[in-house]
């Protein structure tokens, strides 16, 4: 089975090799599915991870226009989980934890899964932590006795109102300290010893995760192609014209 993938800061692309054969690519921008699509006629498409923020992200329509090509489109972890739960309705398949979170509006902010990453030719790896692995971290810490129900909601609240370029444990764990004083010294204490075995990165586990499944393409339910369920408008190749996206060189 042909396939190719988006990933970046939630799997490091050696990790990723290890589980698929299949062509990694970094995260998705606008244009790069139909570029991909056009060019390499793989049979599926997994987006693990996009763009977004400064730079166009990966677009519904050319994903809409992938499937309608006959690809079979999967998403999980982060950009992809986002998609996935958007075009559920028109064939694209969603993959774990937070790609089911998100589908049933549980999630309600695209910036739970945000973070910042070196550039592609670094490994585009991340260099912040995601929100939504910092809230299922710090309630497993609530569950182990490691911190109390009121402090757990007291973490939340500040690593959700910390920009994500800048959300990590170590910035928690300062700004915690400067804002709540001593009394909370022996509860971070416990929870920056307790952080290296005990965080958890579902963004990865969900990433490594649908690499499994794709590796084992006789478990895949539908996989030959089909026509989907909708019908593309003629604006489509407009849509590509006016953004350049039929230029291959840019």
């Amino acid at each position: 089975m042909s396939a190719c993938v988006f990933v970046g800061p939630s799997l490091a692309v050696g990790d990723a090799r290890a589980v698929l054969d299949a062509t990694f690519l970094p995260p998705a921008k606008q244009g790069d599915v139909h570029r991909v699509v056009s060019l390499l006629r793989p049979r599926v498409v997994g987006i693990i991870d996009g763009y977004f923020q400064w730079v166009p992200s990966v677009w519904h329509k050319e994903i809409l226009w992938a499937m309608h090509q006959g690809v079979h489109v999967f998403g999980a972890a982060s950009m992809g989980a986002l998609r996935a739960a958007e075009l559920a309705p028109f064939g694209m398949r969603g993959y774990g934890f937070i790609h089911r979170w998100y589908a049933q509006t549980l999630l309600a902010d695209d910036d739970e899964v945000a973070v910042a990453m070196s550039p592609p030719e670094l490994g585009a790896a991340p260099l912040s932590e995601a929100l939504i692995n910092m809230r299922l971290t710090l309630r497993r810490a609530e569950r182990a006795g490691i911190v109390s129900g009121p402090q757990r909601r007291a973490l939340e609240g500040l690593a959700r109102d910390t920009h994500f370029v800048d959300r990590g444990y170590p910035r928690l764990i300062a700004d915690a300290g400067a804002t709540f004083g001593g009394s909370w010294r022996p509860a971070l204490g416990r929870l920056e010893d307790w952080l290296p075995s005990g965080a958890i990165d579902r963004k990865r586990e969900d990433a490594a995760g649908l690499l499994r499944r794709l590796a084992r393409p006789m478990e895949l339910p539908d996989m030959a192609p089909k026509p989907p369920p909708f019908r593309l408008t003629e604006a489509w190749a407009y849509d590509l014209d006016a953004a350049g996206l039929w230029d291959y060189s840019i």
